[in-house]
């Protein structure tokens, strides 16, 4: 895998994108296959008090002796899968970042979605490294400043690589809006060290 080059989509500083990081074929095997292999589930969040379930299917994988939750929400730990572990030792390598955690979303269709959001839970750390891996149909990225009125967008394509560090989580929020007229399925794999 190739580090992502910094800011090609003019995204602000902590974000970096890198296309075809995986070859259209190996991302739509590995599609797929963890379409098929993964156990998925759908839990429920708090958000303002009240219990939702999230509009996307999930699966958390991680080290023995790893737990990680958002929003009032334990997650259930999968052992890694081969394929998925040998992803993790070369983003690893890569980045120099002991990624010990991977949490995988499955958006079926565009009406599933992620709302605007800071991946700063105390688990990750102060400046913690994402590194988020799209598998499937295109989808519409979108960040912005959390102080300030700067906002940003970009299209995910399948087998890119958009990396997420520095203080990205402490100033900005991302979101994967609703896209009604999409019918295709999207993976993506977000590698993070959780302490």
């Amino acid at each position: 895998m190739q580090q992502p080059n910094a800011n090609p989509n003019h995204l602000p500083d902590g974000f970096s994108y890198q296309a075809n990081t995986l070859s259209a074929q190996k991302s739509l095997e590995l599609f797929y296959f963890l379409q098929q292999q993964l156990n998925w589930q759908q839990p429920a969040i708090k958000v303002y008090g009240k219990s939702h379930v999230i509009p996307r299917l999930q699966c958390f994988i991680a080290d023995q002796n790893v737990n990680y939750g958002y929003s009032g929400s334990k997650l259930i730990v999968e052992p890694w899968p081969e394929v998925l572990d040998a992803m993790r030792v070369r983003l690893s390598r890569t980045l120099q970042i002991p990624f010990n955690a991977l949490l995988v979303n499955l958006y079926r269709d565009g009406h599933d979605c992620m709302g605007w959001h800071s991946d700063d839970e105390k688990e990750l750390g102060e400046q913690p490294t994402i590194a988020s891996v799209s598998l499937g149909a295109e989808r519409v990225f979108k960040i912005r400043h959390k102080y300030k009125n700067e906002q940003y967008s970009t299209v995910l394509q399948s087998g890119s690589c958009l990396i997420m560090n520095g203080f990205s989580q402490r100033d900005y929020q991302h979101s994967l809006p609703k896209q009604q007229r999409l019918k295709h399925p999207r993976i993506n794999l977000t590698f993070r060290s959780i302490i």
